[in-house]
């Protein structure tokens, strides 16, 4: 008797595909990179024109150099800036480069930077923040509360008190709603940047403009992927070039129409994630780490599942917590960056080397900062005591805050500002807590050069 044939098995199931990495904005740069400069800020209109004209006038100065780059002293000559508004640009675009630039670090931030660089940072100095809906008591403290930012134009319904009171969160965008901010922003203007960075050739219509392998990497400045892959191993174009043998430029035409792929399909994700959590009454802002071991009971510590793991941000929130503590050390924070959120009658205490913090929209709540290797950015605060050793930090209207600072450098303190006071710098003998040495080392602030230098004020 033959036997039957046996049932085939059942299929194996295919191994699930890696994540997709997807394009994001660096929200590095547009959150901590807008000067309230007025001669850095050109109409929109003019900008691609104004910023040629500033490369042309720059370009002698970058090949006298050497190495491409300009120094406050031909920026400044260039834009008909005071040269201490051209030092303070080129410091700041320091703090939000993707990388540390040892030569533009030179002599305590007083080296050049690249040209390249230089057109980027000044081209974003015209990006507007998403505005948050209308709130109905807006006009109940028009008169007594700073309503625009002086970083960048964003518009605060209420002061931090009302904002808690009133359970005002959902009129304020969420953070993945300023990325696509962010994308639609540079999906508008990269044909314009593509063509300010790239080198004329001979040829006609798309072909006489053409970027090399190192200027298709400054675009790193305002974008990347969410695993980490570089720009240029991730373009078709350029990947897996030799080093001893670069590949040959590209059109800007062709790279323009690569990026342009990469923004449509993270916006694309962006809207799938966005639809599917309308009507939810999450409050935590979706696809960010969120602090949920710090206090599970809080509705805005909750983690949502992303689909895409590859697309977790690389910033820790501490937000909306009230009459609590918070205590995160340096194996509670993920990435590279902190923002502590809304906040009301709370300490919290970051106890961890970071690059980037921000403390927005609190109100009679200690923030203790451990180590700040870039720059610190604090708005819209009442009553809140800042405690933190940083390279920069930046102040805009707050009102009757204490800040007991360590910084290497002067401190940016702009827009309706209202009884700040600064009664104890830290140094080497008064440390934060007892791994702060560590913490400042790692990031690193230069502990010789911690002072509170008299204000900065730009109006």
């Amino acid at each position: 008797m033959v036997d039957e044939p046996l049932d085939p098995p059942p299929p194996t199931p295919a191994a699930a595909a890696p994540p997709t990495p997807l394009l994001r904005p660096r929200r590095e740069a547009f959150e901590h990179g807008l000067l309230p400069i007025p001669k850095l800020i050109f109409p929109e209109g003019t900008l691609a024109q104004t910023l040629s004209q500033l490369k042309e006038k720059l370009a002698p100065a970058a090949a006298a150099a050497g190495d491409g780059r300009v120094g406050a002293a031909a920026l400044a000559e260039a834009l008909q800036i005071p040269p201490d508004q051209a030092a303070l640009a080129i410091g700041m675009l320091a703090a939000v480069l993707p990388a540390e630039d040892p030569a533009l670090d030179a002599g305590g931030g007083g080296g050049g930077a690249d040209l390249r660089d230089v057109l980027l940072f000044l081209y974003i100095q015209s990006y507007k923040r998403l505005v948050p809906r209308p709130h109905k008591d807006s006009p109940a403290v028009a008169d007594v509360w700073p309503s625009t930012s002086a970083f960048d134009g964003y518009l605060s319904a209420l002061s931090p008190i009302q904002l808690v009171r009133s359970n005002s969160r959902r009129f304020i965008p969420s953070q993945a709603d300023e990325e696509i901010h962010q994308l639609s922003y540079l999906q508008k203007h990269m044909a314009n940047i593509l063509t300010l960075l790239a080198d004329s050739v001979e040829g006609e219509g798309d072909d006489s403009l053409v970027l090399t392998m190192e200027t298709f990497e400054h675009l790193g400045f305002l974008v990347h992927f969410s695993e980490g892959t570089s720009l240029s191993q991730a373009a078709t174009f350029f990947a897996n070039s030799d080093p001893d043998m670069p590949a040959a430029p590209v059109s800007a035409a062709q790279v323009h129409d690569w990026i342009l792929q990469n923004i449509v399909s993270s916006l694309e994700f962006y809207t799938e994630k966005s639809t599917a959590k309308e009507g939810s009454q999450q409050i935590a802002s979706d696809l960010d780490v969120t602090m949920a071991d710090a206090n599970t009971s809080h509705p805005r510590n909750s983690t949502p599942t992303v689909a895409n793991p590859a697309f977790h941000r690389n910033s820790t929130f501490v937000e909306g917590f009230s009459k609590t503590s918070v205590v995160k050390h340096a194996s509670d924070v993920k990435g590279n960056s902190v923002k502590v959120l809304n906040c009301h009658d709370s300490v919290i205490y970051i106890l961890a080397p970071v690059k980037y913090a921000t403390v927005y929209g609190c109100s009679d709540t200690t923030v203790v900062l451990g180590a700040v290797g870039k720059v610190i950015k604090v708005e819209h605060c009442e009553r809140v005591h800042i405690i933190a050793a940083a390279k920069r930090i930046c102040i805009a209207n707050c009102r009757e805050c204490i800040f007991y600072l360590g910084v290497n450098h002067q401190p940016l303190i702009v827009g309706d500002n209202h009884k700040l006071h600064t009664p104890l710098p830290i140094n080497g003998t008064n440390l934060l807590y007892w791994e702060s040495l560590i913490h400042m080392i790692h990031c690193p602030i230069l502990l010789g050069f911690l002072m509170f230098k008299p204000n900065l004020l730009l109006v």
